[in-house]
């Protein structure tokens, strides 16, 4: 994304598809309850077994949904001895946010950007 000298936001093509990809990684109930989970535990996260503890999700299925998340950049791992500590990816989730946030709420106005700051 780069600001021109309008104030617009552009996009180049492949930064769609990439955003694309992480709202495709995001568009699963477990996904987006992992993400909501770690951001609750920012900057820290959680390791494995307590996210998996948190929302009742299996090891071997909660595996599957952290690597689609940490392959799109949503969360990052680090291993702390025999665990794995999972957060959320501030500057990814922001960069997404910013490319959403472009398009509803200052070129095509559909959304009130103090709504979506008051919703929160």
């Amino acid at each position: 994304m780069k600001l021109q000298n309008d104030g617009e936001i552009s996009v180049a093509d492949g930064e769609v598809a990439r955003f694309a990809d992480m709202l495709s990684a995001l568009g699963t109930e477990p996904r987006l309850r992992i993400v909501r989970l770690l951001l609750t535990a920012h900057p820290d996260g959680l390791v494995a077994g307590d996210i998996g503890a948190e929302l009742a999700i299996a090891g071997s299925t909660l595996s599957h949904h952290l690597e689609k998340l940490r392959h799109e950049g949503l969360v990052t791992v680090r291993r702390e001895g025999t665990f794995l500590r999972y957060a959320a990816n501030a500057a990814t989730l922001q960069s997404l946010l910013a490319f959403l946030y472009a398009e509803c709420c200052t070129r095509g106005r559909a959304v009130d950007p103090k709504q979506v700051v008051c919703n929160c």
